[in-house]
């Protein structure tokens, strides 16, 4: 027997957040929790803050959770709440380890030249 979603509050709810380590990803429609967070990294946090969740998304066909995805997102302070601005996902594993892997190659060039060695590598 698959899962059920976690019953939550009903109708659509963000949750605004006043620190940067209370803001989350979860999210809820109609009593459902659709996008639920497994974990969260705070990248930066002030007047913006950066954070990396780690999550899986309700899928209503399979009547189950979805693989886990990733996203970063950009947030900014007004009004003493936290407001999303921007964000980038991550949809896979596969994208993830890639995203790893040239943001590793990247940190282990020296600084000086390393443009010119990746416009090299790319020839």
């Amino acid at each position: 027997m698959k899962p059920s979603p976690t019953p939550v509050k009903p109708r659509n709810t963000r949750i605004m957040a006043s620190k940067a380590d209370e803001l989350t990803i979860n999210y809820e429609e109609e009593g459902v929790l659709v996008v639920k967070e497994l974990d969260k990294v705070l990248l930066s946090k002030g007047a913006w803050a950066t954070v990396l969740f780690k999550y899986r998304q309700w899928d209503k066909a399979k009547n189950d959770y979805g693989p886990e995805r990733f996203s970063i997102r950009r947030y900014r302070k007004m009004d003493d709440q936290y407001r999303q601005q921007a964000k980038f996902t991550i949809s896979s594993r596969d994208q993830a380890t890639k995203l790893i892997e040239a943001l590793q190659k990247w940190l282990d060039m020296p600084i000086d030249g390393a443009v010119e060695e990746v416009a090299a590598e790319a020839e």
